[in-house]
């Protein structure tokens, strides 16, 4: 059965470009992007490991750790680092699991057999400090990953779990957010004496907490 939001992101242990990854201990107190490639030496997961290379401040900002998975050896990763850096101008400097014998694919369901029943699809699981699995997203082979739209995605995840709120449609860090409907008119009241405007009882537009 696949994995569910709110469940425990199972724990493994594999080879990577960083040495062995014991994955619990290893993601500590932290989220975790973990993001899976068809195959090396494949154009678009180039760009990919690249493009989160370069991010990897905004990632730590966040508290959040990034970790890459491919079914081929390590050997051919450390082989592929090379053109990653000639190509992308970014140094991989995340793990890269070698994940040669599956292991971790079938525990995550990275395989698809109606798609290709040896290569991993492009999936994305994002993992909260507790290990549970809060996002799941599946990309086809074809189509290369928006990264800052995960970024968008853990901002708000990060948001709501510490206040009382949701975000709206397309929302980015600073714009307005939704009071959740399970706060009384009494408790918004406090929580956001500057007030709030209610487009419906169960719409509220308010500032963004800690936001001005």
């Amino acid at each position: 059965m696949a994995l569910q939001l709110g469940d425990i992101a199972p724990d493994f242990t594999q080879d990577s470009t960083d040495g062995e990854i014991h994955f619990h201990d290893w993601a500590r107190d932290g989220w975790v992007v973990l993001f899976s490639h068809p195959k090396d030496f494949t154009p678009v997961c180039t760009t990919e490991l690249g493009e989160v290379a370069r991010l990897k401040p905004e990632f730590e900002k966040r508290n959040v750790k990034a970790i890459g998975l491919s079914v081929d050896s390590l050997a051919s990763h450390h082989d592929w680092k090379g053109d990653i850096a000639e190509t992308q101008g970014s140094v991989l400097n995340f793990p890269l699991l070698a994940d040669e014998d599956r292991k971790v694919s079938e525990l995550y369901g990275m395989i698809h057999p109606n798609a290709n029943d040896t290569l991993t699809v492009r999936s994305v699981f994002v993992i909260d400090p507790n290990k549970k699995v809060r996002l799941t997203l599946t990309y086809p082979a074809s189509t290369g990953r928006n990264f800052d739209e995960l970024l968008r995605v853990i901002d708000s995840l990060q948001l709501t779990d510490s206040h009382k709120v949701a975000t709206p449609v397309n929302w980015k860090t600073g714009g307005d957010v939704i009071i959740v409907p399970a706060v009384s008119n009494e408790e918004a009241a406090a929580l956001y004496p500057d007030g709030w405007d209610e487009k419906r009882p169960y719409l509220r537009i308010v500032r963004q907490p800690g936001n001005g």
